[in-house]
């Protein structure tokens, strides 16, 4: 029992830009402009484009790997397991504490609509949501998605509104001067508000309950990006444009207080709702990303194998959903939240630089069943780019997070060196890139096979017969130059016992069939075939020759060789045969793959894996 495709494109794009619309909206403005003055509009247009690498490379990676827990997943499959230890543990605590101080930061707004209530009855109010969200997301992640469109809908009508009667009111001698503290503050706000848009790529952790994940996932991410980005925008710009400077500076709700301007309590009411569902929809999404972390890492053997197990009646990751949500509630009660906020900050900018260099890796390490839907458009100085900008931004954080992160690392590189290095041992991309770059043997290719079970689940290939036959069929690598009769000598000899023939036979019949009319269908390649006895019987062998055998009459060698072998009752089914070798050799890449294939196992993948039509029922007559 696995986890099943239930999201589509409006629960993704509702996830993810759940996940971004939180403090970094409603309650950062303030603090920002307290920085920057006005230029604080320039800061999140800057700090929208720095996380463009790192939504590219998510996309990249989450369209070819669309697996749980995506920043688990993806560095434990492109550094190792020592990375993906570190990777998934840190990915777990950045997305489950972040999702642990949405809750907590709702207090602020619900001061305003409560204000008789105590911070301890807040704190409660926070444990009872996270409660309830963890129910929600053990019964169904459809039902998770649900509500996430639900609450994003209305957030995102409320801030239309805003921004549609704030316009009004805006007094634009309130821009002036724009950047009062220089263009430095611009960049150290930036590194402020970039957090605002972290939570985007939560989403890849959700890419194995996503329907047609290799589309929805990057068009649900840009599309987030986008729209999120132009309300960030829009509303910076009325808040900046409607509070006195001397008031924005110190809110802490600039939100709540610009709509108080010009909609008096109402306005402040209703901002305050808008900031509540966006700290609750922040939440939902982080326990929804956060717990399938603990859940694959346990599928791997990182963490113990409980972790892993499937609620019996809804499909769900319930104990890591429960263990998630335990440690929020820790977070809530107990933790003092300033400086691990920060903390939270570095891990993610980490990981947004990581998800880059991975894409680099997976991509120079040239492994063949690496078949990314989406491509990162720019690679690879994009994500050059996007390394050094985040490299920026560390910096600018400081020295105390850095260090707790450090020692953060230090304790997970522990527990992977006394705990899971034991139990797991698996191949990387970054060995691949080493062996190519040394033409030294390092792999035993289990991550292309691997990456092949992942696209036949990515793109729903249903196995019919041609793809039984090629998975068992006879598979010959040759150097040559051959001549023809001397290479069907070779195929003779290899696949005489299945066919229950002589060599001398099979030989005869190869060449006969050749002298009748020729077998090369199109240059480079040749389907040669012959009639053998019996009923019921049919058989591939697939060659590739990478100097080319000579057929008779042809200027081009042949490098791609289908030997059909069938009885007469299997016409049909020689003609599905063709039908699909022919589908198959029209992809653009078959040939540039066929030649760069460095063993058999990738000569079979290229074919198992290629696009064309195939029969879920058919019998084989």
């Amino acid at each position: 029992m696995g986890l099943e495709r239930k999201l589509g494109l409006i629960d993704i794009f509702c996830i993810a830009s759940g996940a971004m619309i939180s403090s970094g909206l409603f309650i950062l403005p303030g603090i920002a402009f307290a920085t920057s003055g006005p230029s604080v509009i320039l800061a999140y247009i800057i700090a929208s484009l720095l996380v463009v690498p790192a939504v590219f490379s998510k996309s990249e990676l989450s369209s070819a790997m669309p697996k749980a827990a995506g920043d688990y997943f993806i560095l434990d499959r492109s550094f190792g397991p020592a990375a993906g230890a570190l990777g998934g543990i840190s990915a777990w605590f950045s997305l489950s504490f972040k999702s642990a101080f949405a809750l907590i930061g709702m207090s602020a707004f619900a001061y305003l609509l409560a204000p008789n209530l105590t911070e301890w009855q807040f704190k409660f109010i926070a444990i009872g949501l996270c409660v309830l969200f963890s129910v929600i997301n053990t019964v169904s992640v459809k039902h998770a998605g649900k509500l996430q469109i639900g609450l994003v809908l209305v957030l995102l009508g409320l801030l239309a509104a805003y921004i549609f009667w704030g316009f009004h009111t805006v007094d634009v001698s309130r821009y002036s001067p724009f950047m009062p503290f220089g263009f430095g503050s611009v960049l150290t706000t930036t590194g402020l508000v970039f957090i605002a848009y972290g939570g985007i790529t939560k989403i890849a952790s959700l890419a194995e309950e996503t329907k047609d994940p290799g589309r929805n996932i990057p068009l649900g991410m840009l599309l987030a990006l986008i729209i999120i980005s132009i309300f960030y925008g829009l509303t910076v710009i009325v808040t900046v444009g409607v509070l006195p400077a001397e008031t924005l500076r110190t809110s802490l709700i600039p939100i709540s207080q610009s709509a108080g301007t010009f909609a008096g309590t109402f306005g402040v009411a209703v901002m305050a709702i808008a900031a509540i569902l966006a700290f609750v929809s922040t939440a939902n999404a982080g326990i929804m990303a956060a717990s399938r972390t603990p859940m694959a890492m346990s599928q791997d053997g990182h963490i113990p194998s409980f972790f892993s197990n499937l609620h019996p009646k809804y499909g769900t990751p319930y104990k890591s959903i429960i263990f998630t949500a335990a440690f929020m509630i820790a977070v809530i009660l107990f933790l003092n939240l300033t400086t691990l906020v920060k903390v939270a900050s570095t891990f993610k900018i980490l990981l947004f630089m990581s998800a880059n260099l991975s894409v680099i890796v997976m991509r120079e390490s040239r492994i063949i069943n690496y078949k990314p839907v989406f491509k990162s458009p720019l690679y690879p100085w994009i994500q050059i780019l996007g390394i050094a900008g985040y490299a920026l931004l560390l910096v600018k954080i400081g020295w105390i997070p850095l260090a707790i992160a450090g020692g953060f690392f230090g304790v997970s590189l522990l527990w992977y060196w006394f705990y899971s290095k034991i139990k797991v041992q698996r191949e990387s991309a970054l060995v691949y890139f080493i062996q190519r770059l040394t033409s030294r043997k390092l792999t035993e290719n289990v991550l292309t096979g691997e990456l092949r079970d992942i696209l036949r689940e990515r793109d729903d290939l249903i196995e019919d017969r041609f793809d039984r036959l090629i998975q068992d069929c006879d598979l010959i690598d040759l150097e040559g130059p051959l001549e023809a009769c001397d290479f069907f000598r070779i195929v003779a000899q290899t696949i005489n016992q299945k066919l229950g023939m002589e060599d001398r036979v099979l030989i005869k019949l190869l060449i006969d069939r050749e002298q009748e009319s020729s077998t090369v269908i199109s240059p480079g390649l040749a389907i040669p075939h012959v009639i053998v006895e019996g009923e019921g019987n049919f058989n591939i062998l697939v060659a590739r020759c990478k100097k080319g055998i000579n057929f008779p009459g042809q200027e081009v060698p042949v490098k791609v060789v289908f030997g059909l072998f069938g009885s007469h009752d299997q016409r049909n089914f020689h003609l599905k045969s063709l039908a699909a070798i022919a589908q198959i050799i029209q992809d653009k890449d078959f040939e540039k793959n066929w030649h760069n294939a460095k063993t058999c196992n990738e000569l079979r993948d290229i074919i198992l894996l290629a696009e064309r039509k195939r029969h879920r029922c058919y019998n084989g007559r």
